[in-house]
C-alpha cells in the first residue's frame, strides 16, 4: 500500500495529518506536479483527474480526493473516531469539511492557481477571478472567528476531520499571503495555533 502524492499540497498534508492521528504508517511516492509527472498517462491510469494524493492498494487498485482516502481509513480503523461518534456529529463533521471545502481550500486554490504562476504553463488564469478568490477565503475568516469563540473546534470539543480539513486549507493561504491577523481574529489564531501543536501537523 503506498500514496502518491506532492507532500507540499494541501489536500496531501490533510491526509498525512489524518493517518497521523491515526497511528498508521505509510510509504509514499513523491509526484512533481510543478514538473507536470501528474499529467503522464500511466498517472492519470490512477486517476483520470490527475490530481494527488491517490491511494494505491495491494491489490492493485486506487482511490482518489482527499476525504474518499481518509474515509477508507476511516472504516479500516476506526479508533480513534474522526468522522464523528454519533449520528449529530457525524452530520455536524461533514457540514463543516463540506463548508470548509467550498469556503476556503476552493478560494484559497483557485487564488494559488490564478495569482502565482505556478500553472501558468499548463492552463489559462485570471488574475483577477484569483484576487476574488482570496478575498471570499479571507471573508470567511470572520465565520470561523466567530464559530470559535464558543467551540474549541469546528464541532464543539470534538476533534474531527473537519479541523484537520479546515487547518490544512487555511495554513495553505500562507502560499498567497490569506493570514488571519491576531488582533482581527484571535478566536481563528488560537485554533490554528493548538492545532499546529499537535504531533500530527508536522506529519
Amino acid at each position: 500500500m503506498k500514496i502518491y502524492e506532492f507532500a507540499q499540497a494541501p489536500n496531501c498534508r490533510r491526509v498525512r495529518m489524518f493517518l497521523a492521528e491515526k497511528g498508521i504508517k505509510m510509504e509514499y511516492v513523491h509526484v512533481d506536479i510543478g514538473k507536470g509527472e501528474n499529467l503522464a498517462e500511466d498517472y492519470r491510469r490512477r486517476d483520470p483527474n490527475a490530481k494527488v494524493p491517490v491511494l494505491e492498494l495491494d491489490d492493485g487498485s486506487h482511490i482518489a480526493e482527499s476525504v474518499a482516502i481518509q474515509r477508507y481509513f476511516e472504516e479500516m480503523h476506526p479508533e480513534p473516531p474522526l468522522f464523528g461518534r454519533d449520528a449529530k456529529e457525524k452530520a455536524l463533521v461533514e457540514m463543516w469539511t463540506r463548508r470548509g471545502d467550498f469556503n476556503m481550500m476552493f478560494n484559497v486554490g483557485m487564488c494559488f492557481q490564478h495569482t502565482t504562476g505556478f500553472f501558468s504553463d499548463r492552463m489559462r488564469v485570471f488574475p483577477e477571478f484569483g484576487e476574488e478568490s482570496g478575498k471570499k477565503a479571507v471573508q470567511f475568516f470572520s465565520v470561523l472567528d466567530q464559530h470559535l469563540e464558543e467551540n474549541r473546534y469546528l464541532v464543539g470539543d470534538y476533534f474531527s476531520v473537519a479541523d484537520i480539513g479546515m487547518l490544512c486549507s487555511l495554513d495553505f493561504g500562507k502560499a498567497v499571503k490569506l493570514r488571519p491577523d491576531p488582533a482581527q481574529y484571535p478566536n481563528l489564531v488560537r485554533w490554528r495555533e493548538e492545532l499546529n501543536a499537535r504531533p500530527s501537523a508536522s506529519a
